[in-house]
């Protein structure tokens, strides 16, 4: 840690001096093109119009509203909050458009006091907040296909991080009386597909919130307004937005998010099924693929994220050298559970070929893999949860490209 703190410092005083160098006799300006006053003012804030960081979006069948939508890691801010804007959406079935008024949530199956919730209902129950990182399963399927994804945004753009603000789900079934032999709570949504998921009595007593709030406000449409199920460290198909039903059951649904879709199929041909967690990873975020460094070398700041569904985040290592050589990055405070976790590294580029990448390590002591050992285990049948380390190729020229993966 030593190290690294001492590499910081003389980091910040070569940048302070560059500054100094080309600033030396001028005074800075910042040209203004709008009048200060009332009529600046709006009712709802928006961003600036030089800001033009935006989500990439994907439509996955000819269905209305059925794809995805990446989040532009390389383009904003290492922290463990993603904008609610530009968080990554993923529907099954559009996004439906619900009244809150004439909402309701049911709670029947294996409990002693079947319920009808209204949204009124659910915010007289004491609220929480937690912050926590929500991740697709299918994160970064381009690289475990072969297809070297461009930039962070394409290939682990389907992670965010929010604070959301709920009722914790052990409140709301100790008003209803689960009963013992109730071993799967079965969560529908309220779009057109009615997508349901499994989730084990034990993880809905430990952590799930029923969640209508995001970053200090109402759900957005997108992520569920205006009720959703938040299961840290879960896979986010799981996390059942528009959540209109909740069904308790001595097994689980076997719905076709959990049969057809969502699971694993390793190299024996055999599928894994109800594989939840979401295992450590992380990306260098900056520099990344589409970004251009001046040419001839210089001082750096590396930065990225990490996370892991199964605790905080321990150690994150960099390498600028192809694996050769790692250094430990300092972790941006606070470091918490399930929550993505900010880290950064002072380098000096040589002006050289320089392969960058990251790896990390949780607090169970999971280390994350590189591509040959993750296949090695899982082989190449299935995309989901493929977390391996993902390298950057910095050129001599300055381009930041994807390395090309060999399958």
């Amino acid at each position: 840690m030593k190290k690294t703190g001492s590499s910081r410092r003389r980091f910040l005083a070569a940048g302070a001096g560059a500054a100094a160098l080309t600033s030396c006799g001028k005074t800075a300006t910042s040209p203004s093109t709008g009048a200060a006053g009332a009529a600046n003012m709006r009712p709802y804030g928006e961003r600036s119009a030089f800001e033009k960081p935006v989500r990439a979006l994907r439509e996955l069948s000819a269905s209305p509203g059925t794809g995805s939508s990446r989040t532009p890691l390389q383009d904003l801010f290492p922290g463990m909050i993603t904008p609610s804007s530009l968080h990554f959406e993923r529907h099954h079935a559009g996004v439906p458009t619900i009244d809150p008024a004439a909402h309701s949530l049911l709670v029947h199956g294996l409990v002693e006091r079947p319920v009808v919730f209204s949204l009124e209902d659910i915010r007289r129950f004491p609220a929480v907040s937690r912050i926590c990182f929500l991740e697709c399963g299918g994160n970064n399927i381009g690289d475990q296909r072969g297809e070297s994804t461009p930039n962070a945004q394409q290939s682990h753009g389907l992670v965010s991080g929010s604070e959301w603000t709920g009722v914790p789900m052990s409140v709301l079934l100790n008003e209803v009386g689960v009963r013992p032999e109730a071993k799967w709570m079965i969560a529908e949504g309220a779009d057109n597909c009615r997508l349901a998921r499994s989730i084990p009595i034990e993880k809905v007593m430990q952590d799930a919130l029923l969640v209508y709030g995001q970053n200090g406000e109402a759900l957005r449409p997108e992520q569920g307004y205006p009720l959703r199920l938040i299961l840290p460290g879960f896979e986010g198909n799981m996390n059942v937005k528009w959540l209109h039903r909740l069904n308790f059951l001595d097994q689980p649904a076997m719905s076709s998010k959990e049969t057809a879709y969502y699971t694993e199929l390793r190299k024996d041909g055999k599928a894994e099924m109800f594989s939840f967690v979401m295992e450590a990873r992380s990306v260098i975020t900056r520099p990344s693929g589409g970004h251009k460094l001046p040419p001839g070398g210089g001082f750096h700041e590396i930065t990225g994220l990490a996370w892991s569904g199964r605790g905080r985040i321990r150690q994150v290592e960099v390498s600028v050298d192809g694996g050769a050589h790692w250094q430990n990055a300092t972790l941006q405070e606070p470091v918490l559970s399930q929550a993505l976790t900010a880290f950064r590294l002072p380098w000096r580029w040589g002006g050289e070929e320089a392969i960058i990448q990251s790896r990390c390590t949780d607090e169970t002591g999971y280390l994350q893999p590189t591509r040959e050992e993750l296949v090695a285990v899982r082989g190449l049948n299935s995309g989901y949860h493929y977390n391996a380390i993902k390298p950057w190729k910095v050129q001599a020229n300055g381009e930041v490209v994807s390395v090309p993966i060999q399958l």
